[in-house]
């Protein structure tokens, strides 16, 4: 038996193996190597003189047969990287270590949190390396051999790649690096949109190839699985290569009292690398670079200050680093400068102090106050000023101080911070009457029925923050002005030229042409290449031309009494047999920053409502890229706008069938934007009549909808209004509704008198300024 006596003993081990597959006994081998020990030279001259073969396996030795090896061919960005790699062996790096702590990076984090901005510890450090490396662009210098001659290559900008692990739906896992280019000539917003936009669309697998090319430093963060440090690879064309390792406390000190640690001044760290090309950087430069992004990340020289003025947030007050660093509850700060909302459990960030015997008179006004918050969240559209005629609000006993026993005294002594409101205010005496002018003024919110926390908390916060309700600019609101001016003329023209026939005019809603002249911008800017709208027959003249882009030849031409003109009405010859307000069209819209988007008006005949399910199906098919093996679902190209009657939208149930299938993966659009032209009269029928909700809105919240209720007459709500729901779109990729609460300047259809059946309603209307008119008004007495 090989190996039986104690050659094995005195053999090297790879002789031992040889003489075992050959079933040779080394007993009979002699060594050559030192005291005699048996080599690998000694086996196989061993073997060949002998002749002996490899032993041969008995079917008790063989183990089972092994599956064979699956092979599947890498393409995309998954191919592109492995061919990276392979490169990327050529390249002579060298690495830095820095572990820089992280308090104050957590503490600004959670400023911005407090303050409605979700950014992660990531936005920051990559804007961090962004600007350490305008400050050190040798960072992003790489190295070429042109024609045997070595060469440096300095890049005109900084391009960051941003290295993301993208998950398969068969659960296999890859890297792509999708890269942020020309990154130091972008402001912290735009950074962190097109940042945005990019994991994004890597995640979703909708970039293309052009936007994995360019980078000369890269990004990438293991420490989100917990790795403490690494060193990765550099890709042939970048100077260096970040990675950042996970933020945790010390080794051996993560059982640790936070008390404790707070007494001994532990503060939790995070170590980062920079590997670099030694070809063309060299270490004190590397090592400089990370002392500058530490620098950075510690506040020096104005960091955040700058980040916090570029997104529009207060940053006074120096955080609690302290507190932070080894937190017995959630840092919030205590300034008042950073307003939140109800995302954090804990109602502040200090750790209070118990009295022997709490003053329960005080410890009730807080309960009290906070119910007060609850009901203007939830019932503020109860007193809002949402009705142009002046009709007065019907309130309720919950939004009164007086109906829970609070004083201004009591009022006063309560922190506002402590309720979570981003209202301002230091108390909530000063935080109450922003608190009533937010939901109770000329827009108005419903809510609180979303069944989601993560909505909810979102929306709370930009209602409260006034976030997309921000003044507007002279330019703004002159170009405003001048589209009331032309939707006014065009329905003055009409009732002119056309005494007495048919063309439901918009009058009384006038803002919604403005209001999807703000929609089809947002749209264009987030790259919608169409916006489609169904909407029944009031205001669709005025929507044609002025949105769709209709010349109003067109329109005149349709016109009995007008059959003199000569247009191209894009009508079949001999017509369709449908009166003009039923027609669809398309057309480009130009928008201020001269792109181009398609608007289209889908055709919808005497069935109000039915053409919802049209506009959500073509919406959903044109969103639709059916090029490849797979169908793939981009609901940023195509935005799908609903127009409902008030009356219409809680009458007919096809608005229920369609809102059914708004969620549901085969059929969601991405977000449809509902807007109700709310004329509080449907033909002849009052709201109390016709529907037993309290607003025409009301079925929407079944589907989680958030629901904005606006005065028509207020220009500038009405544009935050729509600011909000897309916004919402962007977010959450869900529906949102805005009602439109206006009136019908003329009676149902230009033909019939209103005030037969309504005499007190159109005696106010009669005596009703246009919106245009309002507007001007106000304008003049600002200049």
């Amino acid at each position: 038996m090989a190996g039986s006596g104690s050659g094995r003993l005195g053999a090297t081990p790879v002789a031992a193996r040889i003489a075992s597959a050959h079933g040779l006994d080394l007993d009979t081998v002699p060594g050559s190597g030192p005291r005699g020990r048996i080599t690998k030279r000694d086996v196989l001259a061993a073997v060949e003189g002998s002749g002996a073969a490899p032993r041969q396996a008995v079917d008790g030795d063989r183990p089972a047969a092994a599956p064979p090896a699956a092979e599947t061919p890498l393409r995309g960005p998954a191919a592109m990287l492995a061919r990276f790699m392979d490169q990327s062996r050529s390249i002579p790096t060298a690495t830095s270590f820095r572990t820089p702590e992280v308090a104050e990076l957590d503490a600004r984090r959670a400023q911005l949190k407090a303050a409605g901005r979700r950014l992660s510890f990531t936005h920051l450090i990559a804007w961090a390396i962004v600007e350490a490396a305008r400050e050190m662009p040798v960072m992003a210098n790489s190295f070429a051999e042109r024609e045997g001659t070595p060469h440096r290559v300095t890049p005109g900008a900084v391009s960051l790649g941003l290295a993301v692990d993208v998950e398969r739906r068969d659960g296999t896992r890859s890297l792509v690096v999708p890269v942020v280019h020309r990154a130091n000539e972008l402001d912290f917003p735009a950074f962190v949109a097109r940042y945005d936009e990019l994991v994004a669309g890597a995640r979703d697998n909708t970039l293309g190839p052009d936007a994995y090319a360019g980078a000369n430093i890269t990004l990438t963060n293991p420490g989100g699985l917990g790795t403490v440090a690494s060193v990765p690879r550099l890709m042939p064309g970048q100077g260096t290569i970040v990675a950042t390792g996970s933020i945790a406390y010390p080794p051996g000190l993560s059982a640790v009292a936070p008390e404790r640690l707070r007494e001994l001044g532990v503060r939790k760290v995070m170590t980062m690398t920079s590997t670099y090309d030694h070809r063309v950087i060299q270490g004190a430069e590397s090592g400089a670079f990370l002392r500058r992004i530490d620098q950075l990340l510690q506040g020096e020289d104005g960091f955040y200050e700058a980040v916090f003025e570029a997104l529009g947030v207060s940053g006074d007050g120096a955080p609690d680093v302290q507190a932070v660093a080894a937190p017995a509850v959630p840092a919030a700060p205590t300034d008042g400068s950073a307003p939140i909302t109800a995302a954090e459990p804990t109602p502040a960030g200090a750790e209070p102090s118990v009295a022997a015997v709490p003053d329960p008179g005080l410890l009730q006004a807080v309960q009290a106050a906070s119910s007060l918050v609850k009901a203007h969240r939830m019932h503020g559209h109860l007193a809002a000023d949402l009705d142009p005629l002046g009709s007065d609000p019907p309130g309720d006993p919950a939004l009164e101080p007086e109906t829970v026993h609070l004083t201004p005294d009591l009022m006063e002594a309560i922190p506002a911070s402590i309720l979570r409101v981003a209202v301002p205010g230091e108390t909530f005496a000063e935080a109450l009457p922003h608190l009533r002018h937010t939901y109770c003024g000329s827009i108005a919110y419903e809510i609180e029925h979303i069944a989601d926390h993560e909505q909810r908390v979102w929306l709370r916060q930009a209602i409260e923050s006034g976030h997309y309700r921000p003044a507007l600019d002279r330019d703004h609101k002159r170009r405003l002005l001048d589209r009331l001016s032309d939707v006014e003329a065009l329905e003055s023209y009409l009732h002119k030229a056309f005494l007495g026939k048919k063309q439901f005019s918009i009058e009384g809603v006038d803002m919604l042409v403005p209001m999807l002249d703000e929609v089809i911008e947002i749209a264009a800017a987030r790259g919608a290449r169409e916006v489609v709208l169904g909407m029944a027959h009031r205001g669709r003249l005025n929507v044609l031309a002025h949105t769709v882009r209709r010349p109003y030849q067109t329109i005149l031409v349709e016109f009995e009494g007008e059959q003199n003109l000569k247009a191209d009405t894009a009508m079949p010859e001999g017509g369709t047999g449908d009166v003009k307000y039923h027609h669809g069209a398309a057309g480009t819209y130009k928008t201020r920053e001269g792109t181009g988007i398609t608007v289209t008006l889908s055709a919808n005949p005497s069935h109000l409502e039915y053409v919802d399910p049209v506009i959500e199906g073509r919406a959903r098919a044109d969103q639709t890229d059916r090029k490849g093996r797979d169908a793939r679902h981009d609901p940023n190209i195509v935005l799908p706008v609903q127009i409902h009657g008030d009356a219409a939208f809680p009458g007919q149930g096809v608005v229920a069938e369609t809102l059914n299938l708004q969620a549901l993966d085969g059929y969601s659009t991405g977000g449809t934007l509902h807007v109700i032209t709310n004329n509080q009269l449907g033909f002849t029928t009052d709201p109390e009549e016709s529907r037993s909700t309290r607003y025409a809105s009301d079925l929407a919240k079944g589907f989680d909808m958030p629901i904005v209720h606006v005065n028509a007459d207020d220009v500038e709500a009405c544009i935050a209004a729509v600011r909000l729901c897309m916004a919402f779109r962007k977010r959450f990729r869900r529906d949102a509704m805005i009602d439109l609460v206006g009136y019908r300047r003329f009676g149902h259809n230009e033909t019939d008198e209103p005030a037969y059946t309504h005499p007190t309603m159109y005696e106010r209307i009669k005596r009703q300024p246009t919106v245009r008119a309002r507007f001007a008004e106000a304008l003049s007495r600002e200049d």
